[in-house]
């Protein structure tokens, strides 16, 4: 941890009463702490400076970072908004659900909401679209015999997001080339020059948001189609309150980039888990055979318990999303502080996910705090997908994408006489900002 911290700034200092982090470098704050290893650095400061205190993430900005339990109340807060995080990724994230708030939100999400819950992705038939694209990935893994497992996850996500807009597969090289120049968004300094990051990512974004231009207007044209972009904008159009396209696309685009890597990375995390824990494998398979094949409907996931247990223990020990900024319009009593109207504030999901307060033995995987549970799921069990008015839309896209694939990934490599298995090491090279990912170099064998 020292080396990720500055040497030369070590001196305590108070912002607004509340004391600073040491060790921020210049520019670039306390970021490499943070990606290199938020939960130490979330536990020294909590150590040592108590509930709350000053984070600096660099070109954001400092905010306000609260471990006190009473942190997790701002998701549902009035007097707490989402709109810094259009400010902190404006190219990205501008005009999306997860940074507007009150009646812009309400429209926006009211439009197309419907799309996305159970009956509408059972409609669309989306659990048939993605079983046979993920059973043909699991079968390429157990011929193959070995897989970077980040590098394996992520390309299925992004092949079952295009499968849902309905790219052509020759067409799908080209998508791939200008995701990942969006993705250049994330990091790009704020230098618009030919061949740097920003221009890149803003001509792949321009390229994006044409084609999906297109797409909506192909669904307009073709309105007996079924599927999701066909629903979305058929649900959008029915709305009560009239939205330009531009807000239809920025969302459309915003299920691109929220699908892709925070699923890949919770569905890497699903196969180490099951490589480092025989057992858990074992009832995996157990389950996968009793059901005989992998669900396409939401109202087939009840017979798949174990699945599902799988993919919320992973999200609450491996969190995709470790951090979530908020800005507070009014003055708060925030835990045993007041805090100033304007304050940028931080709440750390992934602190909250591993922490003794919220569950019995945080730090240890257990499928049974879930298949043994006799109230229903609370807002606190699924934090990773927030809770209010911006819990995340894809909560039930996500869920059955996973169960699916637990489900496929067993069915496959069980027929085989294979199992996951480790080839490298799990903990070096992690990250966990801006999103939470295991690192990209661990391989695991099916033998």
């Amino acid at each position: 941890m020292d080396m990720l911290l500055n040497p030369l700034n070590r001196r305590h200092r108070l912002r607004y009463d509340i004391p600073v982090v040491p060790g921020a470098f210049p520019l670039v704050g306390h970021l490499p702490a943070i990606v290199g290893d938020l939960p130490r650095l979330l536990r020294r400061a909590e150590r040592t400076l108590g509930s709350h205190f000053w984070l600096d993430f660099g070109p954001a900005g400092q905010l306000m970072t609260c471990v006190d339990p009473a942190a997790f109340a701002l998701l549902r807060h009035k007097d707490v908004s989402s709109a810094l995080i259009e400010e902190i990724a404006p190219e990205l994230l501008g005009g999306t659900l997860v940074a507007q708030d009150g009646g812009a939100h309400r429209q926006a999400r009211d439009a197309i909401k419907a799309a996305f819950l159970p009956k509408g992705l059972t409609q669309a038939g989306i659990g048939d679209l993605f079983a046979p694209v993920i059973r043909a990935r699991v079968q390429a893994w157990r011929d193959r015999g070995d897989v970077t497992i980040l590098r394996e996850t992520g390309d299925l996500m992004l092949k079952l997001i295009f499968s849902l807009m309905g790219i052509p597969a020759q067409d799908l090289p080209g998508w791939h080339r200008k995701y990942r120049q969006l993705l250049q968004l994330i990091v790009a300094p704020p230098i618009d020059l030919p061949g740097l990051p920003l221009r890149r990512g803003r001509a792949a974004r321009d390229w994006i948001d044409a084609q999906l231009r297109q797409f909506v207007r192909d669904a307009r044209a073709h309105a007996a189609r079924t599927g999701l972009i066909n629903d979305m904008v058929s649900a959008f159009d029915r709305s009560d309150d009239a939205l330009s396209d531009d807000v239809l696309v920025a969302n459309i685009r915003l299920l691109l980039l929220g699908g892709h890597e925070t699923t890949a990375s919770t569905m890497a995390w699903m196969v180490i888990e099951l490589a480092r824990q025989p057992v858990l494998w074992d009832a995996l398979v157990e389950e996968a055979q009793r059901v005989g094949a992998v669900p396409t409907r939401h109202a087939d996931l009840a017979q798949c318990p174990v699945a599902e247990a799988l993919f919320r223990e992973t999200l609450r020990l491996h969190p995709a999303v470790t951090l979530l900024p908020r800005r507070a319009l009014q003055e708060l009593q925030l835990g045993q502080r007041r805090i100033p109207a304007g304050t940028h504030l931080c709440i750390p999901l992934l602190h909250f996910s591993t922490s003794a307060l919220l569950h019995e033995a945080p730090d240890q995987f257990r499928l049974a705090r879930w298949l043994q549970r006799t109230e229903p799921i609370r807002p606190v069990d699924m934090l990773q997908f927030g809770t209010g008015p911006h819990v995340c839309i894809g909560y039930h896209l996500v869920w059955l994408e996973l169960v699916q694939f637990c489900i496929a990934l067993a069915l496959t490599m069980h027929k085989a006489g294979v199992r996951p298995r480790l080839l490298s090491g799990v903990e070096k090279g992690r990250r966990y900002y801006p999103t939470a990912q295991p690192s990209m170099t661990i391989r695991i064998g099916f033998s």
